[in-house]
């Protein structure tokens, strides 16, 4: 049996109020400009994420190595 968690039993996520601060000053206390910064942060995590999605599906469908393993496998 997998040792991973069904969706339902994963912890959930802990956000303190030190990590708003964290972002808060990181964006030099300017808390509009934070929260600019996660909502680009979270569109390119969405962007890596479908990226993803289609390269295993590409890779595991039909039993070969994704288009950009190979593609560095060549440049090497």
């Amino acid at each position: 049996m997998p040792s991973e968690r069904a969706p339902a039993e994963r912890e959930p996520i802990v956000i303190t109020d030190a990590d708003i601060d964290e972002a808060i000053s990181t964006c030099g206390g300017d808390a509009r400009e934070a929260v600019r910064a996660l909502l680009i942060a979270g569109q390119f995590m969405e962007v890596e994420l479908e990226e993803a999605r289609q390269e295993a599906s590409w890779g595991y469908i039909r039993g070969r190595p994704s288009r950009r393993i190979r593609q560095e496998g060549q440049e090497g």
